[in-house]
């Protein structure tokens, strides 16, 4: 090989390099936004358990309460961005495979592609609403999927769409949970270059922001469920109203809490991801 093809080949590997730290970086950036998003959603949460209920407990309630803050117009639009560099990353994965032994399997490359297509929607929200549009990434969650499930339960067989949705959505949240419980995160990390501090804190985070995540989502597929069977759209709940809840069982407002704080812990455990994620 002369030293022309060497000085192309090294070029090339240079070029890789560069393109791989480009999408660690961008993939960073976005579990940074979405630890953001879910720490603002368990703040607002926390505070509808003990009588704050003036804000949405969603995204929408997110935005707006960061919309408020000092430069928050200037964090939205960093938000945005970071989101659709998660978008981007989603996508490699989809398109090149993923990191780990099993990261090029269909099943991870289809639900790569999925959360390309959730994440690229977000980030378009979001950059929608820091451009001026108050309409978009701020509306209720609640709303949204009363609207939505009333539109589906008018189509032939809408009642067995959104129940095996309301179930898929309840089996998702499980499996959330579980795979939280039993720690299966770690097999995302780059835990040999953790130390054992880091590691119980991205443990602890990880179990608590998982198991109340999940939990969330399960609670809101069962008022799906509901829904569908009583053939009564406005029993389906979005993320506020799901988590409001909470708020009317037995010891509720102390329950909330302690979903709102998970939920908060979830944000941090993606901090964690940010800094510590094999990507």
């Amino acid at each position: 090989m002369n030293a022309q093809s060497w000085a192309l080949r090294g070029r090339g590997h240079a070029r890789r390099a560069a393109d791989s730290t480009a999408m660690a970086a961008a993939a960073r950036s976005g579990f940074a936004a979405r630890g953001l998003i879910y720490v603002l959603v368990g703040v607002i949460a926390l505070q509808i358990a003990f009588g704050g209920g003036g804000k949405q407990a969603d995204r929408g309630g997110a935005l707006g309460e960061l919309a408020s803050k000092p430069f928050g117009s200037a964090m939205l639009w960093i938000v945005g961005v970071a989101l659709a560099g998660m978008a981007l990353w989603r996508l490699s994965e989809a398109v090149f495979g993923g990191a780990g032994a099993d990261g090029s399997k269909a099943s991870k490359r289809a639900m790569a592609a999925a959360r390309a297509v959730f994440y690229a929607f977000l980030s378009f929200s979001v950059l929608s609403y820091a451009a001026g549009d108050k309409g978009s990434g701020s509306g209720s969650s609640d709303r949204n999927t009363d609207d939505v499930t009333a539109t589906v339960l008018k189509w032939p067989g809408g009642q067995w769409i959104v129940g095996v949705a309301g179930a898929a959505v309840v089996v998702a949240g499980l499996w959330i949970a579980v795979r939280a419980v039993m720690k299966k995160f770690r097999k995302h990390l780059r835990t040999m270059e953790m130390s054992h501090k880091a590691k119980r804190f991205t443990d602890f985070f990880g179990v608590a922001g998982g198991t109340a995540r999940g939990l969330v989502f399960a609670v809101a597929g069962v008022f799906a469920l509901v829904a569908a069977v009583q053939h009564q759209p406005g029993k389906a709940k979005g993320m506020d109203d799901t988590l409001r809840s909470f708020r009317d069982l037995p010891a509720g407002p102390w329950l909330l809490a302690l979903v709102a704080l998970g939920l908060a812990a979830f944000g941090v455990f993606s901090w964690c991801n940010a800094r510590w994620r094999e990507v």
